[in-house]
């Protein structure tokens, strides 16, 4: 079955939850996360939950645990904690709860990143992706460039195949 074949079966919405992990940001201050939402809502999908959190393992996990257990949700983005400060917990919070990983996100994310914006810094990015059952995992940099990036890029464009996909 070819890709369109494939995309032209997906869903028209994905459910969604956006997670900020960020020990300074607010719901005023949460521009990333602000930009996810207005990505999501702008190609019709539905917002089923909105968090902003501390930048904290069990936090992340909980989250995380959250989504997977609700079957009203079909995608987390998280945005925030992907870098290599001490303090950027989010990938080891998230990807012990891959089933599997989708690597390509990461590379391509961090291609794009390099070509596009960044230069060799992209290179400190540790965006990726996975899936836990039936549900996709995304994380993000917190930055709203990243986010714009990720989202427009990647994200967007097979967000519904993805849903698609997992509920096979």
């Amino acid at each position: 079955m070819s890709i369109q074949e494939h995309k032209a079966l997906a869903p028209e919405k994905a459910r969604c939850m956006i997670v900020t992990v960020s020990d300074t940001r607010n719901e005023d201050t949460d521009k990333s996360g602000k930009l996810i939402r207005s990505f999501l809502i702008e190609q019709n999908h539905d917002i089923r939950e909105y968090r902003i959190i501390k930048d904290d393992k069990s936090l992340i996990h909980e989250a995380a645990q959250f989504a997977i257990k609700d079957e009203n949700i079909d995608v987390v983005i998280f945005n925030g904690g992907t870098g290599i400060a001490p303090r950027d917990v989010t990938i080891e919070s998230l990807t012990s709860l891959f089933e599997k990983e989708v690597t390509g996100f990461g590379e391509l994310f961090r291609m794009l990143s390099y070509t596009e914006d960044i230069g060799s810094g992209a290179m400190l990015s540790r965006a990726v992706a996975g899936v836990h059952g039936k549900t996709a995992i995304f994380a993000l940099p917190g930055s709203s460039g990243a986010v714009k990036l990720g989202m427009k890029k990647l994200i967007l464009p097979e967000l519904t195949h993805i849903v698609q996909q997992l509920h096979k």
